[in-house]
């Protein structure tokens, strides 16, 4: 397999996660009818909470998993899983089976998650795993901005039902298509599977500064991410009275995600992931706080021109720091990448989603919170990097050796 192959392999692999959360989102209001609902009733929501809950903490069990059997087994675990949960959402009576259906199907998505990740680890590093990390990203990037379209054209024409079975075939190709894939995990890097190896491996992942370090900083940028998703809507038809064109907006928001991985891909390897991302956060901070800055001065109602081109940069860029951030803290332990991608995986998700609730609470009828709220986060986030590394000496060139781990303490 072609390392294009490859990298689209593993992209289309992340997509399956991505699809399940977004393709089914025009289903909602049949949803609603053929469960009793109720006309708008907010209970929907729980077919997206459910699927992230079985997302979060299947992480945890697949990657000591990855690390013991291989990337291959384990990706056809959790497509086997995905599987059934896209096939009992299809076919649940109940709107209860259906969440079930749902969560088993969040627990089948994050095998190919973590899977995803691990093979990139194995098979690069240093700037070389951000940028194909950058297009992996740009392609999961891709699939919210499609992934609606594609759902109201298939209800369009077959049963709202036909969502669940679409992403079941997509499981089904993808996972015949692995098979061409070779195995990438090392069989010197195998570990044991018992109750011990496995804590000693999060003990260690978690112990290595570099990782835990730059795993918390994705986190208050991944709060961020989680509030946009929550509160974006919100933002968009009621404090700027432009609901109608809410799907542009977003997609075109989304395309910036997009475009910014994909050119992180192209200049990460010339300038260095460190140099990089310092010099993206001297760009970010000054945006962040001009938003709040519009916010205040408007009484939390800015000009839609000035504040949502504001503020895609803002979220553009983070692209410039996920991929990057999510490659330098892989990159000291990546004998345990399996387990590595597990809990930073875990730990970003379920993080960005108490932050990014704690920050999508606070909008009403103005986008003074968020914006405060994203600044705050923002400036969690280049704080927790600096101090990593003002902290780890080895990290002041992007030259330096990665494979020899920084295993101490935990920097909070």
């Amino acid at each position: 397999m072609s390392q294009r192959e490859l990298l689209t392999l593993v992209s289309a692999i992340m997509a399956l996660m991505a699809l399940g959360i977004d393709l089914m989102l025009p289903a909602f209001d049949d949803i609603r009818e053929a469960y009793d609902l109720g006309a708008g009733s907010p209970e929907t929501g729980k077919v997206i909470t459910v699927f992230f809950l079985g997302l979060a903490v299947a992480q945890l069990v697949y990657g000591p998993l990855a690390d013991r059997f291989g990337r291959k087994p384990v990706l056809y675990l959790g497509g086997a899983i995905y599987l059934v949960g896209a096939i009992g959402s299809a076919l649940a009576p109940t709107f209860e089976l259906l969440l079930l259906s749902r969560f088993v199907w969040g627990i089948g998505a994050a095998g190919s998650r973590v899977v995803a990740t691990a093979i990139v680890r194995d098979r690069f590093e240093g700037a070389a795993m951000a940028a194909a990390m950058s297009q992996v990203m740009a392609v999961f990037m891709l699939v919210p901005v499609l992934a609606p379209t594609v759902g109201t054209g298939i209800i369009a024409v077959l049963p709202w039902r036909s969502v669940f079975w679409f992403c079941a075939v997509c499981a089904v190709l993808i996972t015949l298509w692995s098979l061409r894939l070779r195995e990438t995990l090392d069989p010197a890097n195998r570990r044991p599977l018992s109750v011990g190896s496995t804590v000693r491996g999060y003990t260690e992942v978690a112990r290595t500064r570099v990782t835990a370090g730059y795993t918390i900083a994705t986190i208050f940028l991944q709060g961020v991410f989680t509030a946009y998703l929550a509160s974006s809507e919100l933002l968009i038809a009621d404090v700027f009275d432009r609901e109608a064109q809410f799907p542009i907006i977003f997609g075109l928001v989304a395309t910036l995600f997009a475009a910014g991985a994909i050119v992180n891909g192209r200049v990460v390897e010339r300038v260095g992931i460190h140099r990089l991302v310092n010099g993206v956060f001297m760009v970010l901070l000054p945006l962040t706080a001009l938003s709040v800055l519009l916010s205040v001065v408007s009484n939390g109602h800015p000009n839609f021109w000035l504040y949502m081109p504001l503020l895609g940069l803002t979220l553009g860029s983070f692209l410039f720091l996920m991929p990057n951030l999510n490659t330098a803290a892989l990159t000291p332990v990546g004998h345990l990448a399996g387990t590595a991608s597990a809990l930073s995986g875990a730990a970003r998700m379920a993080g960005g989603a108490v932050l990014g609730t704690l920050v999508s609470s606070r909008v009403t009828d103005s986008t003074t919170g968020f914006s405060v709220g994203v600044a705050l986060l923002c400036f969690g986030s280049w704080i927790t990097v600096t101090v990593v590394r003002r902290r780890s000496p080895e990290l002041a060139t992007d030259h330096h050796d990665h494979d020899a781990p920084t295993r101490v303490a935990v920097v909070t």
